[in-house]
């Protein structure tokens, strides 16, 4: 991909990083030429093809060149989150067998409080200078290669790179992804978002994660498009760098799509150039849209479906808007998508099941997790499982119910907290809800819901059951309702519900 791009558009910039103190531009020939010497310089370290090699890093213009340059030498990527404390931290190193550990400066002190409980590491390489370990300092490292592509054989079934799950029901697993995987789904987002070389794509979201590292760099990197690293994230810096840089796309969690919509300096001339918004990574009230598209009439808002295991698997483009709004659409052109039963027929229209994909798109598995792993490939066929509980319309448009690991059993009745949250939403004062099951001595458990409301907004507990009473069953109505001022989540935004569960089930057995 890079390589390509670089002969079509050599001067043209591939990445900006704009920073709270600087801006810094890469063009594509020189991304190509870096990461070539970064890949030359790793396989002068003479390890064995396989080897893992971590990234723990901010959004840099770095990150650019060690995503391609790990991609070229036949060694596995593992990218880290920055927000892991130093315990998380040496975990997920430890769990992917990371020999090599290139990290940003501004988290040396993180670094050197592992390095003890990580032997295994034989290289550190550091983004910067520091003083916190013995690290070499990446100029260095790549100083005397040659910028000239390695000649390494790889095959598109390779293992390419891993991300851990973002632990929303426990401990992260790594998802192994092989090249051809992540080309996959390059294509789908750069066909379904409509990713092409004209575009300035903003890159908001965490490099470590798929949603911004394969979901929006790399199509664009495939597009030959511009990206700019924002770093970090704010209304008012992306608003910025929306009309200092001409962006014209971006993808954006719902908390971020959140912020924006109720943002007070919301300045429309500002934001003239941005016509292309991607969302997903956590279901996205319908209020939000509706806002978005409201103060800016020329966003085309574009929703995905996906995960780290299976990539991009739906799209709900903006022209099906407002005639589907609440489905995350339907399968794209180069993946399959279906929703089975629990005995593992096809569901029928209108019938709920569980989101299954197949393709070359699913992940190789969960690294050194078998178990787990044959769990997700258990229905058979090449399909790989989602966990989450769908239905599919006579159009072919998925709508989400749920995740399956969400839903609770109260008085035998299985209930699915996303269609509580969806009742509540439509209380105009709730920015975000979450809805999630709290044990009882009857019914062995019954809904929850925390609330977080829109700024300058009250509302009170008995307005909440009276929305809920007045349109669902009584073994839906939330029993406990909290009005909170933030929500736990994972770096792309999802609530982390195993959090909030934690203290109502603690020396209990969830039945």
């Amino acid at each position: 991909m890079l390589r390509r791009s670089a002969q079509r558009f050599p001067k043209k910039p591939a990445v900006i990083f704009r920073g709270p103190d600087k801006r810094e531009t890469l063009t594509y020939s020189e991304l190509d030429a870096r990461s070539n010497k970064f890949a030359n310089a790793l396989l002068g370290l003479g390890l064995p093809k396989g080897t893992k090699v971590s990234m723990l890093s901010r959004n840099l213009l770095e990150y650019a060149e060690v995503f391609f340059g790990v991609a070229r030498t036949g060694y596995i990527l593992n990218n880290v989150s920055i927000l892991y404390a130093p315990p998380e931290l040496a975990w997920t190193l430890n769990k992917s067998d990371t020999e090599v550990l290139i990290f940003d400066s501004a988290l040396a002190d993180k670094v050197a409080a592992i390095t003890e409980t990580c032997p295994q590491i034989s290289h550190y390489i550091v983004i910067g200078q520091t003083d916190a370990l013995d690290a070499t300092p990446l100029g260095s490292f790549i100083q005397n290669s040659p910028t000239t592509e390695p000649d390494v054989p790889l095959d598109e079934r390779d293992p390419f790179c891993m991300t851990y799950t973002g632990g929303t029901t426990g401990r992260p697993k790594g998802v192994l992804a092989s090249h051809r995987a992540r080309d996959i789904t390059a294509h789908t987002v750069m066909v379904e978002e409509a990713i092409e070389p004209r575009d300035v794509v903003a890159i908001v979201t965490p490099l470590f994660h798929v949603a911004a590292l394969n979901i929006m760099f790399q199509p664009a990197i495939l597009a030959g498009a511009t990206t700019v690293f924002i770093t970090p994230w704010s209304a008012e810096n992306f608003i910025n760098a929306v009309e200092a840089e001409n962006i014209t796309a971006t993808f954006m969690v719902p908390t971020q799509a959140n912020t924006l919509a109720t943002w007070p300096g919301l300045d429309s001339n500002k934001l003239a150039s941005w016509t292309k918004l991607s969302v997903a990574g956590a279901p996205m009230p319908n209020w939000v849209q509706t806002e978005l598209l409201t103060r800016l009439p020329q966003l085309r808002l574009t929703q995905i479906y996906g995960q780290s295991e299976v990539g991009v698997i739906a799209a709900l483009p903006w022209y099906f808007l407002p005639e589907k709004l609440g489905s995350v659409g339907r399968q794209p052109y180069n993946v399959d998508v279906a929703v089975f039963r629990a005995d593992g027929s096809p569901a029928a229209v209108g019938e709920m099941g569980e989101v299954a994909s197949r393709g070359d798109n699913l992940m190789l598995g969960y690294y050194n997790e078998p178990e787990q792993t044959a769990d997700f490939f258990k229905l058979g066929g090449g399909w790989g499982l989602t966990g989450d509980i769908g239905v599919v319309d006579a159009d072919g448009f998925i709508t989400l119910i749920d995740r399956a690991k969400d839903m609770l059993i109260s008085g035998g009745e299985n209930v699915y907290p996303k269609e509580i949250e969806d009742v509540i939403y439509q209380l105009t004062e709730v920015a975000e809800c979450a809805v999630f099951g709290i044990p009882d001595e009857k019914w062995g458990e019954v809904p929850a819901a925390y609330l977080l409301l829109k700024p300058g907004h009250t509302l009170s507990e008995d307005i909440v059951i009276e929305q809920c009473a007045a349109k669902l069953a009584r073994l839906k109505r939330p029993r406990l309702v909290k009005f909170v001022e933030s929500f736990p989540k994972t770096p792309i935004g999802k609530i982390q519900k195993n959090l909030l569960k934690e203290p109502y089930w603690q020396n209990r057995k969830k039945i």
